[in-house]
């Protein structure tokens, strides 16, 4: 039993429901298939940015527009990425959660009774069909640091399952570095036997579980509805598992990260290892919680991030450090768009004509909520770039999830507080 619940603690679920219904994951397809196939990326970060140099002005929509002093070191870039302003997630009420609820656009207090709610992001919706493929259905990658230091709120990653409970993810690089690339010594046949074992002590508190649901109190039967989601959950994961038991983890294509890297150069690493997961098509649907913290650390910066977001009370210092973090962390972005573009797939195209990207926070400044930080980028999605682009009032965030969905090819009806497709960004 202490196993046991050993395991069902360090489960998370890499796989919506939907995919249970065909188990036969295609173990080889590869990196080298004849046609590229679609990824899916979201990079978030807390604590928002500096609204006036920041946003492109909104009186200048379309392709004449200046680029704003916070995202200069993106002018290489400017003809491949769009800004797109007046998005928000309308049941956000948190100044201090940048990711918990940005791919999800939940209602925390949908669920009578209850403080805290959440439902599928949209990594997770993609996840379910593009992750069929791969040996990891989605990744999920995490700072060092801890997630409340940059103003990420609750959550074991950016990533909500169909239940709406939280997807763990990899913390730094080494460990993301491991998940991809580590050789599993375990001789087969002891993989095998442990993998039985797993499924034996499941099918038994999968009964034991059945057996309790009779005479419980509709509340219960709620509760144990749930429960019995999460052990479809790693059925799935199990399933999943086996598939890819005999097939060799790829050989990595960087070099294993030294320990201890925090900040710019931890920033610059998980795009490295994001840009591996590619080449090496490990998977198809990545998140990067990133960190601010420790990026204002490395650059010499004494302001709390927290206090930094609310610069517009005291400026002076705390107006110059969100203004530098903005620099920086486009300076980030523009390095990982250079690697995109300078790799190539197998039919001579480049990763980025094959994904779609979103960059982005929850929070805007301070705890305003509304008009949510969005740059959106990558040819794979069909949106429209190089523009400035200015939604109309009240555009729920999730129809820009529910517009880059559809272009990559993930059948999904609506998502979140979706009202549809926004077709400003399409092109």
């Amino acid at each position: 039993m202490k196993t046991r619940r050993h395991f069902l603690q360090s489960s998370t679920a890499l796989i919506a429901l939907p995919a249970l219904a065909s188990l036969g994951f295609r173990r080889f397809a590869s990196a080298a298939a004849a046609t590229p196939p679609k990824r899916l990326i979201f990079l978030g970060f807390g604590w928002g940015i500096t609204e006036p140099t920041w946003y492109p002005d909104i009186k200048t929509p379309g392709t004449d527009y200046t680029l704003p002093v916070g995202l200069a070191p993106l002018a290489r870039h400017q003809k491949d990425f769009s800004v797109v302003q007046g998005l928000w997630n309308k049941y956000s009420n948190e100044g201090h959660w940048g990711s918990t609820m940005w791919l999800t656009g939940a209602n925390r207090y949908a669920q009578a009774g209850q403080s805290f709610h959440n439902s599928i992001s949209a990594d997770q919706v993609a996840a379910a069909q593009l992750g069929m493929h791969t040996r990891f259905a989605s990744l999920q990658f995490n700072s060092s640091e801890s997630g409340d230091m940059s103003g990420h709120g609750p959550g074991l990653s950016m990533a909500w399952d169909v239940s709406g409970k939280p997807v763990g993810g990899q913390n730094g690089p080494v460990s993301a570095f491991h998940r991809l690339f580590a050789k599993d010594t375990t001789p087969l046949s002891q993989q095998q036997a442990m993998l039985a074992q797993k499924r034996s002590v499941l099918d038994a508190v999968l009964d034991n579980a059945k057996s309790l649901q009779r005479g419980l109190a509709k509340n219960d039967n709620a509760k144990l509805d749930e429960y019995f989601q999460g052990i479809r959950d790693i059925e799935t994961r199990l399933s999943k598992e086996e598939q890819w038991m005999e097939v060799p983890h790829p050989k990595a294509p960087i070099t294993e990260p030294q320990p201890g890297v925090n900040g710019r150069e931890e920033i610059k690493l998980i795009y490295d290892i994001m840009i591996a997961a590619m080449q090496t098509d490990s998977t198809r649907v990545m998140t990067f919680r990133q960190p601010v913290a420790t990026l204002l650390t490395a650059m010499d910066i004494k302001v709390h991030p927290h206090d930094m977001s609310h610069y517009h009370t005291t400026l002076g210092e705390k107006l110059d450090a969100s203004q530098r973090r903005d620099i920086a962390q486009s300076e980030l972005l523009a390095g990982f768009l250079d690697q995109l573009k300078a790799t190539k797939e197998s039919d001579g195209t480049r990763l980025f004509d094959n994904i779609a990207l979103a960059y982005g926070s929850n929070i805007r400044t301070g705890h305003e909520l509304s008009n949510c930080p969005t740059i959106l980028t990558g040819g794979g999605a069909g949106i429209k770039l190089g523009h400035n682009i200015v939604a109309p009032k009240d555009t729920p965030l999730c129809n820009t999830w529910l517009t880059m969905l559809h272009g990559i090819g993930v059948n999904a009806e609506r998502h979140g507080d979706s009202s549809g497709v926004l077709k400003e960004i399409v092109a």
